[in-house]
């Protein structure tokens, strides 16, 4: 370094976006920009003697304002600006320019400096030409006047440091020296400590033995990372008791960070293990807060925590254990693999609803039956249950209901009217899906022991809805499995129970909870799977199916309004009559409930809105229509005494008035051809029992499946073989044993029967018999087809027809013998719906006639039978005769 510098009358100028180039500091800058560029070439590149060039801060207006600035220039002629980037540099290129319509702030004050070093270069594929400059800054000077040389800036300037007598003079001021040693004090401890860590300290050393002191605050502020604002005010210390005062409380400051940054690190170090970095860089962080005393409860989230599990209103027991748990988190450290799982089990503990209850209100049971009635139709039996426990809740509210079950074929509203109780006591519903689930700790959760361990449904179910007392939905208790992972349905004997519930201990959780105060509904489609003691804590409630009556309201009260708003259309785009969904009834659908005449519904609205979107598409199509401004009936001459009846037809510019008044008359009516086209041909026909049932051999029997009830057909025939039976159409085993016993039955009582003679007795003799239960892609078991396979076996020896109006069900015995059977209302539902005008019933059966709606009593005809041999009497048109001799 010179001792002085011989500063030029004007200085090219390079700004420094918010970055201040200080006496004795060294930068190394990439110019990038024109305007830079323009400048490295005309000022340092092209002169064989380098000059110098003054480096002036610039400031955004968005900085604060109070540092002495020159009046705002237009930016339009500023291009780059510098900014310090990770190698050292301070880059210019242009990318970081704010837009011409900003202003930017000149300092006044700047520095001189002289290039050490410069490199030219091309960027690629651009070919941009670029300037590598190193920098030294010499001395500082004010800023006269600024103005513009073409792409860059030229400043008149004049000197601001100390001349060699000033300097003389100023040094043997007493109170400058004592800054002097002070600030050697400071920057020789500090040297000293970074020489113990760095060993390239040896250049700032000896400039602390040869530079003036002056010019060394120079030299150590530029070598920190300080703020803008603290550059600037170090640029304008041009006083040198002000400079020195000001370097030694930055360079106070920076050994002042080493020391806090060596007494974290040796509190660090102790408890340092090789292979947690994690662990090291946490326990940096706890110390640096222990430092700055940011020790505040609000940002500690164990605190947090803990203060959320105190307001979650857990009982004393659970608090207790919950305390201890906390205990233990705190003691661990974050990185532990126990501590998410132990801090995962508290926040639970924390969320889940101990004593947040739904707001109780006065039950209203009007309401209540209102609500039932819009949402459903039917029913009857299941809403007069339904609201007999509204009753009893709100005559006593602590009352333990029982558990209601909705037992019934898909589509018949058990899930609807879980929710419309809730609705009805005003409580929150939760639905757990039981569905395939097969593993016990779906019910009662994991063990923490295990990875991954999460608590069962109930308990997330609670958490998720809030409180302590919904109502909750099992839905499909029947379907669930064992393994060896457990049995869910057992688990849900301790849930179901109200004397075990308040204390349900889920094995995640592993403190009792109070589920006492949940109303519990449950959903199935069969009775039989499930297993006999949870059955025994449910109240069954059976929803067979619907009949085509109900069906029919079901469909124009709530079926068609619901699929016109999910499909976008209203009644004035689609109309379907009522003749048109019973006809869609019939020949469509024989489901017990609704859902397959719902999907029927909603594929004639799809069709429906693929017209509708096409008209609407083809009116926004048309030529723009402009309002009229002459009358209609402008220069028109009428007879007197003429009237005129017309309709005013608003005209928009736009078109959609006049689309909404071509929609309101173009109404798409749903008939029975748009239904074929739309769905197919029919998919059912009444008379498909008169044709099956035309030859001998077939007879119509009734079965209960999980859908509801079937007409199912029975067909055996004979040929030539060896007396054996063969079975198929997927029998199980119940319903194998049925065949053999009607067999057996029919072989015993075959000259009884007039089947064969004395001397033909045997009917299996040289023939095989083959019965077939079509469809026979569909499993089938149980005992309701003996009377149906005896049926069609005597029809088969006989050669004569059953009577295809006639359905029947029942078990049979060896001794003949008609034993009642179960769906008695679904089978005679589904015999309604196929067109059967008599079906034939055990007679211990008729007290499950009461269940049966009188509409369809009223067009069925129930025979009773007591024995085989009544069944065959009503089975054959003109009865059966027991004494004339039927040869095969």
């Amino acid at each position: 370094m010179t001792d002085s510098v011989e500063l030029p009358a004007k200085l090219a100028i390079l700004p420094f976006r918010n970055r201040v180039l200080l006496p004795g500091a060294i930068v190394r800058i990439r110019c990038t920009s024109p305007a830079s560029v323009k400048l490295v070439e005309q000022e340092l590149w092209q002169k064989e003697e380098k000059g110098l060039i003054g480096v002036l801060p610039v400031r955004d207006t968005q900085v604060a304002e109070g540092i002495p600035a020159l009046p705002a220039l237009s930016p339009g002629h500023i291009t780059d600006m510098g900014e310090r980037n990770g190698k050292g540099y301070l880059s210019t290129s242009s990318d970081g320019i704010k837009s011409p319509q900003d202003h930017l702030q000149w300092h006044k004050r700047g520095v001189a400096a002289r290039a050490l070093h410069l490199s030219r270069g091309m960027e690629k594929p651009s070919g941009r030409v670029t300037y590598t400059v190193v920098l030294e800054g010499l001395c500082r000077f004010k800023v006269l006047e600024l103005n513009a040389k073409g792409a860059y800036h030229i400043a008149r300037v004049s000197g601001l440091d100390m001349t060699r007598t000033e300097m003389d003079q100023a040094e043997q001021d007493s109170e400058l020296l004592v800054l002097s040693r002070q600030f050697k004090a400071i920057a020789s401890e500090l040297i000293s400590i970074l020489e113990q860590k760095q060993k390239t300290v040896g250049r700032i050393k000896v400039l602390l033995e040869t530079v003036p002191v002056h010019k060394l605050a120079d030299i150590f502020v530029a070598s920190f990372e300080v703020s803008f604002d603290e550059q600037i005010a170090m640029l304008d210390a041009v006083d040198l008791k002000l400079r020195l005062t000001k370097s030694i409380e930055l360079v106070n400051r920076h050994l002042q960070t080493i020391r806090v940054a060596e007494k974290i690190s040796q509190k660090v170090e102790g408890q340092l293990s090789k292979s947690q970095k994690e662990f090291l860089l946490r326990q940096q962080m706890r110390a640096i807060k222990e430092e700055l005393g940011d020790n505040d409860d609000d940002e500690d989230d164990v605190v947090a925590l803990e203060r959320k599990m105190q307001s979650a209103g857990m009982p004393p027991n659970v608090w207790k254990y919950a305390q201890r748990e906390l205990r233990r988190l705190r003691k661990m450290q974050p990185q532990q693999p126990g501590y998410s799982s132990s801090r995962g089990y508290l926040e639970l503990l924390a969320d889940l609803p101990w004593q947040i209850s739904s707001e109780e209100h006065e039950l209203d049971l009007r309401a209540a039956k209102e609500r039932l009635d819009s949402e459903h139709y039917g029913l009857g039996k299941v809403k007069k249950r339904i609201i007999e426990y509204i009753a009893v809740r709100k005559l006593k509210p602590d009352a333990r209901g029982p558990v209601l079950c909705f037992v019934g074929p898909p589509g018949v509203g058990k899930t609807s009217l879980a929710s419309s109780i809730a609705g009805a006591l005003d409580r929150k519903f939760v639905r757990i899906s039981l569905g395939g689930v097969k593993d016990e700790a779906d019910i009662r959760g994991h063990r923490r022991t295990y990875i991954g361990s999460m608590p069962g449904r109930l308990i997330e179910g609670l958490k998720r809805v809030g409180v302590n007392n919904p109502v909750m939905l099992l839905d499909e208790v029947d379907k669930t499995g064992s393994d060896v992972r457990g049995d869910p349905a057992s688990a849900l004997l301790e849930v179901l129970d109200p004397e075990q519930n308040k204390a349900f201990n889920d094995h995640y959780l592993n403190v009792p909870f109070d589920l006492s105060k949940v109303i519990f509904v449950a959903t199935a489609n069969r009775v039989q799977p499930i297993p006999p003691p949870l059955l025994d804590r449910m109240e069954v409630i059976e929803l067979p199916g619907y009949t085509r009556e109900e069906k029919l309201k079901i469909a124009m009260r709530h079926l068609i309004p619901r699929v016109l708003d999910q499909h976008g259309l209203t009644s004035q785009y689609l109309q379907i009559s009522e003749s048109m969904a019973e006809l869609m009834i019939q020949r469509y659908t024989r489901e017990a409930g609704v859902r397959n005449l719902e999907r029927h519904l909603a594929a004639l609205a799809r069709a429906a809105a693929v017209k509708v979107a096409e008209r609407e598409q083809s009116l926004r199509l048309t030529k723009e229509i402009h309002p009229q401004t002459t009358s209609l009936l402008e220069g028109s001459s009428l007879a007197d005494g003429g009237e005129i009846e017309m309709e005013v037809v608003p005209m928009g510019v736009n078109g959609r008035e006049i689309s909404s008044a071509l929609e309101s008359t173009e109404i798409l009516v749903v008939d029975e051809s748009m239904i074929e086209k739309v769905l197919g041909p029919p998919k059912f026909d009444d008379g498909e029992a008169a044709e099956r049932v035309a030859s001998p051999g077939v007879a119509v029997g009734l079965v209960w499946t999980a859908f509801g009830g079937e007409v199912q057909f029975v067909e055996a025939t004979a040929m030539v073989g060896k007396g054996e039976i063969h079975l198929t159409g997927q029998l199980g085993d119940v319903i194998k044993e049925s065949a053999q016993i009607a067999l057996t039955w029919v072989r015993a009582r075959a000259t009884e029967l007039s089947l064969a003679t004395g001397l033909e007795a045997n009917l299996m003799e040289s023939r095989d018999i083959h019965i077939h239960f079509p469809a026979g892609a569909v499993p089938k078991d149980g005992p309701s087809a003996g009377v149906t396979l005896a049926t069609a076996l005597v029809s088969l020896f006989g050669r004569r027809n059953v009577r295809a109006d006639t359905a029947m069900t029942g078990e049979l015995t060896l001794r003949g013998l008609v034993l009642p059977v179960g769906g008695i209302k679904d089978k005679i539902l589904a015999a309604h719906r196929c067109g059967i005008k008599r079906v034939i019933l055990p007679e211990r059966n008729l007290k499950d006639l009461a269940e049966v709606p009188a509409a369809v009593l009223r067009n069925v005809e129930i025979l009773l039978a007591k024995r085989m041999e009544d069944v065959l009497n009503e089975a054959f048109e003109g009865g059966c005769s027991w004494q004339r001799i039927s040869k095969l």
